[in-house]
């Protein structure tokens, strides 16, 4: 074979390799460009998320700041979590029945925290919105048998009983339709008995590892559940953590 022939074979095969080459090139260039919008988007998700939730507690706090002290109300930063923490004034001791004391101050409570768990800006980050009852340790005297469940009873019914009142106020019976649907599915009635017991300064007894305070602990929350778990998911799947 000639050396004009030869040429005339190699070139194209080079010219294909380059080709190849440059395709490879572009392939690259866009797997990093894709993964770097997709970085900056979970990204700018996050940064919204932590701005809404720094939000929704600041909003929360200008809201509520006068009615701390008169009703006994402590807003925890970590969980979005308001406390009515005197239990004299919420129930009288072993009855699910709201005191006509509690009843006056949700009348007033009720509508300010509405109106801003139901704002449209919060929509995207806030799924669950939770009434909690607890109770302390000490177990219900007419009563024999797991204490635990005797007093997770109590305070299920607790809870039942503040949102039932809840669904008899106007800031619940004049919403919209679409509006009591969208506050239906994110409100729930939860009762921990003594499961989640707190200290002296109302941090969690089972992690402070500190004594048991019964009087802090017979409580009632309202606590937001925000969407952590989707800003999760969208960074795992962004960064292909499995």
């Amino acid at each position: 074979m000639s050396s004009s022939k030869k040429e005339s074979y190699w070139i194209p095969l080079a010219d294909l390799m380059t080709v190849l080459m440059v395709i490879f090139l572009f392939m690259a260039i866009s797997y990093m460009a894709l993964q770097e919008k997709q970085t900056k988007g979970a990204t700018k998700q996050l940064k919204q998320y932590l701005q809404l939730t720094k939000s929704l507690h600041d909003t929360l706090y200008k809201v509520f700041h006068n009615d701390f002290k008169k009703w006994d109300l402590k807003l925890d930063s970590t969980d979005l979590s308001i406390k009515f923490t005197n239990p004299q004034v919420l129930f009288k001791s072993g009855s699910a029945d709201i005191t006509p004391y509690f009843q006056s101050i949700l009348v007033d409570f009720l509508p300010k925290y509405l109106s801003v768990v139901m704002d449209k800006k919060y929509r995207t980050i806030i799924s669950e919105i939770r009434i909690e009852g607890h109770t302390d340790t000490i177990p219900i005297i007419h009563l024999t048998g797991d204490k635990y469940i005797n007093n997770m009873e109590l305070s299920q019914d607790r809870a039942r009983n503040v949102l039932a009142f809840l669904r008899t106020q106007p800031c619940f019976t004049d919403l919209t339709p679409s509006q009591k649907i969208r506050l239906q599915y994110l409100l729930t009635a939860n009762g921990l008995s003594y499961g989640r017991t707190v200290d002296r300064n109302y941090q969690p007894s089972f992690i402070s590892h500190e004594n048991i305070n019964n009087s802090k602990s017979r409580r009632v929350e309202f606590r937001i559940i925000t969407a952590t778990d989707s800003i999760i998911n969208n960074l795992l799947q962004v960064y292909h953590i499995k």
